[in-house]
């Protein structure tokens, strides 16, 4: 067996248990943090990527004087990539400590909070950031469908929005949830769709209800 293929098996592991976790998820977090960038990577997770990248081919604003909002931003691996792309000041939320610490090395955030997110409010000025962003977050057992009126909150008009989930067996009621939740705000007049990019190759499929490359989906919404 080699080293990639132990790591890859390590990780599927890893969120083979994370489905059996229930209030403990931010306790498991803290637990993985120390590993998450090196599974995530075997398991070709392009979810930040394809967010930055989304992003990107749309903003038209200043990136080098946007302030992006980052929340569950965990090790910072979306800040990572929004970098490449030019943007440079970044507020990192996450519910994990282990995670935050991470964060932190990478001298990336100019400010990082602790929130437990759909239990507590979004730690932020109302209307301030260019571009809110959450990647990973939104599933099942993680944030909840309702925090998305929160990051659109945090958004400055014109802002954009930036949200994405998995497209699997387990998280499809939560997929639809927030397919209607996005509609009804875009009907409210809260924002407007840029663009949605349902994506087959999300990240290697971990579980053995799935095979090759489960899907995923990115959101993109900006303010009206």
């Amino acid at each position: 067996m080699t080293a990639e293929t132990n790591t890859l098996e390590e990780a599927k592991a890893v969120l083979s248990a994370l489905k059996d976790k229930n209030d403990d998820t931010i306790d498991f977090y803290n637990n993985w943090a120390e590993n998450y960038d090196q599974h995530v990577a075997v398991l070709d997770y392009n979810a930040p990527r394809l967010a930055a990248t989304g992003l990107s081919s749309h903003f038209t604003g200043d990136r080098e004087a946007a302030l992006v909002l980052d929340v569950a931003c965990g090790t910072g691996l979306v800040a990572k990539q929004l970098k490449e792309h030019g943007f440079k000041h970044f507020v990192g939320i996450d519910g994990s400590k282990g995670m935050l610490d991470l964060a932190k090395k990478t001298d990336l955030y100019q400010d990082l909070k602790q929130c437990m997110l759909g239990k507590e409010p979004l730690p932020v000025q109302w209307g301030l950031f260019d571009v809110v962003v959450i990647v990973g977050g939104l599933s099942v057992g993680h944030v909840p469908v309702t925090v998305v009126r929160e990051l659109c909150k945090a958004a400055k008009p014109g802002g954009y929005i930036c949200m994405t989930t998995r497209n699997i067996k387990g998280n499809l009621v939560f997929k639809m949830d927030l397919e209607l939740l996005l509609k009804q705000m875009e009907e409210e007049g809260l924002w407007s769709c840029v663009k949605i990019n349902q994506v087959k190759e999300w990240e290697r499929a971990s579980s053995e209800e799935e095979e090759g490359y489960i899907p995923g989906a990115v959101y993109i919404y900006r303010k009206l």
